[in-house]
């Protein structure tokens, strides 16, 4: 049986490319994509030790947040199934879509979903509306969306401390929670630099700023330049690279995420960014069930 302990360490994939040949550059992947088939990632990495104070808190039930295709809910739905917990999701609204892949999965492992109105979601982080919620679910844990709260960083920093020996540590941005722990977890000779996914991203260095708590951390900057239009949205030299990426090289992306973040470490290396014989390693955070949905709405478009 499945434990939350013996879900064993992601491998490390070395990827040769002509640009990176051409500026010295060693380009390491870590594939936590392959920690779990289907929790896997940075969200696994969140989850861990949340689940983990959840048992030892003799509690039986969790409560999470998120929108209709998210990551973090599908992979809270399958952590449920496999440890026994008794889960409910409140999904941003109005309705359900019961077709939508990553709540039909949600469903499949036996989660309860709660739509709410997007007025009330924007409530979720509000002091009040926690307290309604602990009331309602007397015997539950509460995990914020996308899973980031100090629980979460220390799974974050347990990956940091897995990786080899790097100049450049890079990740994809959503919340922070990431690239926050690893900016934690990480000596102060290594420079983690985040690419943000979301456009006008810039509020997020100040979130990150109040995730860590440690005053020696490693040093680090996020780079904005690199979203493709907004959250979800995708160009087609985006959609090329992720084809080309998985075709070529056997890595597989989805734009959302994963694919920005190596679109950005390729750009970056064809401008000269990293010093001739730097030591990159990118984080794969997983995600690619994103892609179902993206087949999804593409299907939903043309119908």
């Amino acid at each position: 049986m499945q434990t939350i302990t013996n879900i064993a360490e992601s491998p490390i994939q070395t990827i040769h490319h002509p640009t990176l040949d051409k500026y010295g550059l060693t380009l390491q992947v870590k594939r936590d994509d392959l920690l779990h088939p289907v929790i896997q990632g940075n969200k696994w990495r969140k989850l861990k030790y949340n689940i983990l104070h959840l048992k030892q808190a003799g509690l039986e039930e969790l409560v999470t947040f998120g929108g209709a295709f998210s990551n973090h809910l599908y992979a809270t739905s399958m952590a449920c199934k496999l440890f026994a917990i008794k889960g409910h999701l409140i999904v941003r609204g109005p309705e359900i879509d019961r077709h939508n892949p990553t709540l039909k999965m949600a469903s499949a492992c036996g989660l309860t979903l709660h739509p709410v109105s997007r007025v009330e979601y924007r409530q979720r982080n509000q002091p009040e509306y926690i307290q309604t919620l602990q009331a309602k679910f007397n015997n539950a844990y509460l995990i914020p969306e996308g899973g980031t709260n100090a629980l979460a960083l220390q799974g974050v920093e347990e990956l940091a401390h897995s990786l080899p020996q790097s100049d450049y540590v890079m990740t994809a941005v959503g919340s922070g929670g990431t690239v926050a722990g690893l900016i934690s977890g990480l000596p102060n000779h290594t420079q983690v630099l985040g690419v943000t996914v979301l456009k006008g991203a810039e509020y997020l260095a100040q979130e990150i700023h109040e995730l860590i708590t440690i005053q020696r951390c490693a040093p680090w900057q996020l780079l904005y330049d690199f979203h493709h239009g907004g959250y979800a949205k995708t160009t087609p030299e985006l959609l090329s690279f992720c084809h080309e990426m998985k075709v070529k090289y056997r890595l597989p992306l989805e734009p959302i995420y994963t694919g920005k973040l190596f679109y950005a470490i390729f750009t970056l290396a064809k401008q000269g960014y990293f010093n001739k014989g730097s030591v990159i390693t990118a984080i794969h955070t997983g995600g690619l069930q994103g892609l179902d949905g993206l087949r999804y709405l593409d299907n939903q478009k043309s119908t």
